[in-house]
């Protein structure tokens, strides 16, 4: 009997030793591309990485100089599609999670938000130039090429505010129901403050996949090369991924290390607007009532 529970015990051990080197396997294959990229790009790229890179304009056809312009007019898009996202994400995530019911309404809504997370890039330039550019008459600029993106990017807020709303222990509503608030006073007061770090997961999804699309400002507001940066929304803007698609498919004799210098500015760009938006997550999770 007791040979048979050692040899049970040997069979779970076992077991559990292959599971742990699969799952690490796994976790190793899925994080060797990542690593891979941003590995070449530092190798290729840093060479190139200069003050005068991040400071000046293109100059000879686009082939030399650097790429201020793009550097900001990057900022400005991602800006204006926060503007427009994470209010409108937010107060759509608080509506599916605390006041919609189980009717066909919330059924259609999230049907919608379903939809539009699998909707193709270029089909958000399309409608983006024919909403924003030609129906708003806002033309090609970095306010319709941030609307753009924000509708783009307003599933994944919305679906984040859901989940970190539904997060919320039930019992903190009760008891300030308990203390007289009403649903709003509810939300606002006790749920949403302890729900802040799972909504900004999705903010910071939004802002990396707002960044480095180049299809919805295609058509809506990114300009080949402009002389001059950017002032007001209603201009158009050069930006770190069409900048370097550009580069990449459309301008001969670009040296190479300007090419990987560009998409290492634009990894960097989004990794540091990111590491803000988690550490400002972990100072608010680190609040948090339960």
């Amino acid at each position: 009997m007791s040979r048979d529970l050692k040899g049970r015990d040997r069979r779970r051990h076992a077991g559990d030793r292959v599971a742990a080197w699969s799952l690490g396997f796994a976790a190793l294959l899925a994080a060797a591309p990542a690593i891979a990229i941003v590995g070449l790009l530092l190798y290729r790229g840093a060479p190139a990485i200069s003050l005068e890179f991040l400071f000046t304009f293109p100059t000879d056809g686009m082939t030399a100089g650097g790429l201020f312009p793009a550097l900001l007019g990057t900022l400005w898009l991602v800006g204006v599609s926060l503007v427009f996202a994470v209010p409108v994400g937010v107060l759509a995530g608080i509506w599916l999670s605390e006041y919609a019911g189980d009717g066909r309404l919330t059924r259609l809504a999230e049907l919608a938000v379903v939809n539009l997370a699998g909707v193709p890039s270029i089909v958000h330039a399309l409608f983006g130039l024919g909403a924003f550019v030609l129906f708003f008459h806002l033309g090609a600029s970095i306010l319709a090429a941030g609307l753009t993106l924000g509708v783009m990017t307003l599933p994944v807020i919305i679906t984040s505010t859901r989940a970190a709303l539904r997060s919320v222990p039930h019992a903190f509503r009760v008891a300030a129901w308990n203390l007289g608030l009403s649903r709003w006073q509810t939300i606002r007061a006790i749920v949403l403050p302890n729900a802040l770090p799972g909504i900004l997961t999705g903010v910071i999804l939004q802002v990396s996949r707002a960044a480095g699309e180049t299809a919805p400002i295609l058509f809506t507001g990114a300009a080949l090369y402009l002389p001059v940066v950017p002032t007001s929304p209603t201009q158009e803007t050069m930006a770190l991924s069409n900048h370097l698609f550009v580069l990449l498919t459309q301008i001969p004799g670009v040296p190479d290390d300007a090419k990987y210098g560009t998409a290492l500015v634009l990894l960097v760009l989004v990794m540091a607007i990111n590491s803000a938006a988690i550490a400002l997550r972990w100072r608010l999770r680190g609040r948090r009532a339960w």
